[in-house]
């Protein structure tokens, strides 16, 4: 696999805690959107480990083709 699946065209909004990580869904198969449920075995993909220092709300990318991944920059709308 060497394109991610779309699993959404539009950004997910997520409150993120402060001290927590997070893993950002790489590959778009995680039934746990935007956040990886461990789908991407096999595919050649890796989740994307986020790491919060303060709480804070945070659009992720549901396209999975962001260019700042894992936050959202728009391209969803190019798709």
């Amino acid at each position: 696999m060497s394109t991610p699946e779309i699993p959404a065209k539009a950004a997910f909004a997520v409150e993120l805690k402060a001290g927590q990580d997070y893993w950002w869904c790489a590959c778009g198969r995680s039934a746990t959107q935007p956040f990886c449920d461990g789908s991407h075995r096999g595919t050649g993909f890796e989740p994307v480990k986020i790491t919060q220092a303060t709480t804070a709300m945070a659009w992720l990318c549901g396209c999975k083709h962001s260019a700042r991944a894992p936050l959202c920059d728009g391209t969803h709308n190019r798709l």
